[in-house]
């Protein structure tokens, strides 16, 4: 048995994502399973889309349809998991009770992204008013100018120009750099 706690991919019925997510968390208590079964993630992201000038901005699943566990491979943990309502099955396995693969490290940090990964404190070294390039999230590519700045959450407010007017995006450190 493989004592390494790693991530699997199941697949959902569509729309009951974050219902499969509150169910395996309570089977696993209720199962005492917590030393088997760690976290269980529905990836979502935030989009911002643009309704009648007015930039609005939700939160969509990022793979409707499915959710990540991390957990620890053993029978009866993929069984608890496998038999949970609404789980349809493991992604990466052949069917007949043959166990998947897990995901490797990079895309689990590609599809958790930055709000479940350690990213520790983001040093940025701006100031109000001073340009910054966005290099991460929605607005990956676009410039703007420095608004705002709290340290203390590693959140900034960025003036962006979006379809001929000013719209303001609330960011993180890391999804910035300072313009060149």
């Amino acid at each position: 048995m493989d004592e390494r706690k790693e991530w699997y991919v199941l697949h959902t019925y569509s729309g009951y994502e974050n219902k499969v997510k509150e169910n395996i968390d309570l089977r696993k208590e209720s199962m005492e399973m917590e030393e088997n079964i760690f976290r269980v993630e529905v990836p979502e992201e935030e989009v911002t889309e643009m309704h009648d000038g007015v930039a609005k901005t939700k939160v969509e699943k990022t793979f409707p349809g499915y959710v990540l566990v991390e957990m620890i491979m053993s029978d009866e943990a993929w069984f608890i998991v496998r038999n949970t309502p609404g789980v349809t099955g493991f992604v990466g396995s052949h069917g007949a009770g043959s166990k998947p693969a897990p995901l490797l490290d990079e895309e689990v940090a590609q599809i958790l992204g930055a709000k479940q990964l350690d990213r520790g404190t983001v040093e940025l070294n701006a100031s109000v008013g001073e340009h910054v390039e966005i290099i991460d999230g929605a607005f990956s590519g676009m410039d703007g100018v420095i608004e705002e700045i709290h340290n203390d959450q590693q959140k900034l407010k960025v003036v962006l120009e979006m379809f001929g007017r000013e719209t303001i995006a609330e960011l993180d450190f890391y999804q910035v750099k300072k313009a060149d």
